[in-house]
Order: C-alpha cells, then structure tokens, then sequence
C-alpha cells in the first residue's frame, strides 16, 4: 500500500499543481556558452585521470615538498593544540594538508612525527568530529613523514603564527 503512491500515473506527486506529466528537460551548454570555472583551492592540482600509484596522484611539486620542510623547520612560535592519530585522507584531494578535529578554523599548521623525527608544514583544516576521533593527512603529508600510506601514527599537531 505504501508504495502505490509512487506508482507512475496515480502516484503520490502527480497530483501536484502544474505537473503535466512531462520527462525534465535536459539543458546543454551551447557552443561559446560561459561555463562556471572550479574556484582554486590552494591546495595544488588535482591528480591525472588515470592514476593509479601514490606517485601519480602526489601532484605536489618538488619546490613544495621542500618548502613544507623548510617552513616546519624553521617555525618558533608554533601553539600545540594536541595529540592525534593520523590516517590517510582522500588521495585524490592534491596539496599538503590534514584534516583534524584539533582546529575550528582553516589556517597553517605544522605536524611532528616523533617516531621518525619528521615535521612538516600543513593546511590545518577542521573536520567536523569529536576531538579524539582521529585525524587525515594528505598523501603528500604522508609521503613526506615518511610514513606508510596504511599507518596509523601518532603525530604532533601544532598551529603556525
């Protein structure tokens, strides 16, 4: 019985004023027609459509891998907002960022893996769940700590002035 309603011809929404009972009509650009341009995300180019390794869809470039190790080097006046274990986030999603419960808003951030030693410069960007529920790291991120794209390590998390 509940189901009728959605029977084609005496359905539920059929009834309602100014259907006529027509198929949608299907718009397509014309040629010369203005098209809505993807906004830049800042966070670099996205990835071939055929990638299938984890260098294929690292599209940071060398200057950036070295500029998020240099920066995070160099950082004096970090905040350390806490501790977090980190997963890897969407590999198709380019740059170098991670993606934590630990930050309210977006903004730079530094991460430290006290296992290997390595720290790097990241986007901090707020994930919307509880503060202990764990962390993503971007594939770059990953690769630059130098741990396995299947780990899960702890990790510092710090936010940059």
């Amino acid at each position: 019985m509940p189901l009728a309603a959605c029977a084609p011809g005496g359905g539920l929404f059929d009834s309602i004023e100014g259907r006529s009972g027509r198929d949608v009509e299907v718009l397509t650009p014309s040629e010369g027609q203005a098209r809505p341009q993807v906004r830049p995300n800042g966070l670099g180019a996205a990835p071939p459509a055929g990638a299938r390794t984890a260098e294929a869809f690292d599209t940071t470039t060398q200057e950036e891998r070295a500029a998020a190790v240099e920066t995070a080097r160099g950082e004096t006046q970090a905040k350390l907002l806490g501790k977090t274990i980190a997963s890897l986030g969407a590999p198709g999603q380019p740059g170098i960022w991670m993606k934590t419960p630990l930050v309210t808003t977006p903004g730079k951030g530094r991460v430290d893996d006290p296992a290997s030693g390595a720290t790097i410069a990241v986007e901090l960007i707020p994930l919307d769940a509880p503060r202990g529920a764990g962390s993503q790291l971007s594939l770059a991120a990953m690769r630059l700590l130098g741990v396995g794209l299947t780990e899960l390590p702890e990790v510092k998390v710090y936010r940059l002035n």
